[in-house]
């Protein structure tokens, strides 16, 4: 945001040296208010967490970019896909019940978010499908309500049908992290204050290394699940199952992040 100055030709070098260290500080200054306190951030200050702040302890699983809290009525999936000869784990999808949330995290800029944005395209994409779309004030600020087109589904009379959705996002540390909930959880009210529950305690890892905004964070399956997604082979997107229940309520009408085979897998489970 920040360029350097560029030097003048000339006898001003000392006004310039000094010049220089003013800016210097005035950027450090500067960059040290860019990002606010997690206490001062109310749609964030319960979580989600970035890895360097006190989060709760949790039985969590650990993806690579993001910790996912585990219990007896989680089962979490890792939405896996083919790209060039490999698998690439581009989402998970937790499950609660007949509730599916799927969480992508995203890198974005130091100074400023992405979900007002990327809500704008979220809501306009839905219109032009065909679906029915609101913005509400929800318990993680702004969200989006919406029916969600079904493609090739319709009723007797044969009007298409739709999926209600509501979709979620918090900014934090250059980080965006971004919820679709389907099934119960987008209707119900009491059924959607655990799934949010779940979204609070994940931490988000992203790392110190340059991504470029958008791009989405490195997601890992579990060391003992990477021997059954190498036998998978498939070049359509899957759903593994990495935690969880032995026996997990199949979500309703969940969608494609998480349809697909589930192969269970110890995970790599710990105290965090």
């Amino acid at each position: 945001m920040f360029g350097r100055r560029r030097k003048k030709s000339g006898k001003t070098g000392a006004a310039d040296a000094a010049g220089t260290d003013e800016l210097a500080e005035a950027i450090e200054r500067h960059s040290a208010v860019t990002e606010p306190a997690k206490s001062d951030d109310r749609f964030r200050a319960q979580g989600p967490w970035d890895v360097s702040e006190n989060a709760p302890e949790a039985k969590r699983v650990d993806l690579g970019s993001l910790q996912v809290p585990v219990g007896p009525d989680i089962e979490v999936q890792v939405n896996v896909t083919k790209q060039q000869n490999r698998n690439a784990v581009i989402g998970v999808t937790v499950i609660n019940g007949k509730t599916a949330l799927q969480v992508q995290p995203f890198a974005a800029p130091k100074t400023s978010g992405l979900w007002n944005e990327v809500r704008e395209e979220i809501s306009a994409e839905i219109s032009q499908s065909g679906g029915k779309v609101e913005d509400f004030d929800g318990t993680f600020g702004p969200e989006l309500r919406a029916i969600v087109p079904m493609p090739g589904k319709t009723n007797e009379k044969g009007t298409p049908l739709g999926q209600p959705a509501r979709f979620i996002g918090v900014d934090g540390p250059r980080w965006f992290l971004r919820g679709v909930i389907r099934g119960e959880g987008a209707v119900k009210p009491d059924v959607a204050a655990r799934v949010e529950e779940i979204f609070q305690n994940i931490v988000v890892i992203r790392g110190d290394q340059p991504i470029p905004p958008r791009d989405l964070l490195e997601l890992k399956l579990p060391p003992n699940a990477k021997s059954a997604a190498a036998a998978g082979g498939t070049d359509r997107e899957e759903a593994r199952r990495v935690a969880g229940p032995e026996e997990a309520a199949e979500p309703a009408e969940p969608g494609d992040e998480s349809a697909g085979a589930a192969e269970s897998a110890e995970s790599g489970e710990s105290e965090k």
